[in-house]
């Protein structure tokens, strides 16, 4: 594949959306190549459906949650991110497989490992070039929050520090591919150590 895989991660209101807004903005104008923005869940139709029950929907198990996420995951790749990546483009998705090891693995305490190795088997083990984890205290996750609040942001402080934790440890265990950022920092610096680190995968003299 000649195209590039970016994945942002982090906490719900640390600012993934409008991260990834302005590197998609900057890759176009920069390069010319086309950028593909995306998100899990929801990349897909079949993925609006899925992220409908996941947020929106009744409470469910914790098993039935990680394998929903897994079957948005598995349809996400093979119908929108690896056609997007042969063709050459930069794919930037809004939350990846790092997200359900940490929610469904950390925060509802399945086994990290077992949700790993079903979002690896969803996707034939596409993994990013780059992971932002935009990192950010969950006390302050509320007041970034905007309209009501979906299952998991209604899930508790507890859940939300083992989700935090989750992702810094897989950040630690991986810093090839992570880049772990203070989401307190102003807007503008984290662009411009994002674009930093996104910069030389890109080619050419930006």
């Amino acid at each position: 594949m000649s195209g590039l895989f970016i994945s942002f991660e982090g906490g719900d209101g640390a600012g993934k959306t409008t991260q990834l807004t302005r590197l998609a903005e900057w890759v176009a104008q920069a390069t010319g190549q086309e950028v593909v923005r995306t998100r899990e869940p929801g990349g897909t139709e079949l993925g609006r459906s899925l992220r409908q029950v996941l947020l929106h929907g009744s409470e469910i198990d914790a098993r039935t949650e990680a394998l929903l996420f897994a079957a948005d995951r598995a349809h996400h790749v093979a119908a929108l991110i690896r056609p997007a990546l042969a063709r050459g483009a930069v794919v930037l998705t809004d939350r990846y497989l790092d997200s359900s090891v940490a929610y469904q693995g950390g925060g509802r305490e399945l086994s990290a490992e077992q949700v790993e190795e079903l979002s690896l088997f969803a996707t034939d083990h596409l993994l990013p070039a780059v992971t932002v984890l935009l990192d950010l205290d969950p006390v302050h996750l509320p007041e970034r929050l905007t309209g009501d609040p979906d299952r998991l942001e209604r899930a508790g402080g507890e859940f939300h520090r083992r989700t935090r934790a989750a992702f810094l440890d897989r950040a630690a265990r991986d810093p090839e591919r992570w880049l772990v950022l203070d989401a307190a920092q102003p807007v503008d610096v984290l662009h411009a150590q994002i674009r930093a680190r996104v910069a030389p995968l890109l080619g050419g003299d930006q």
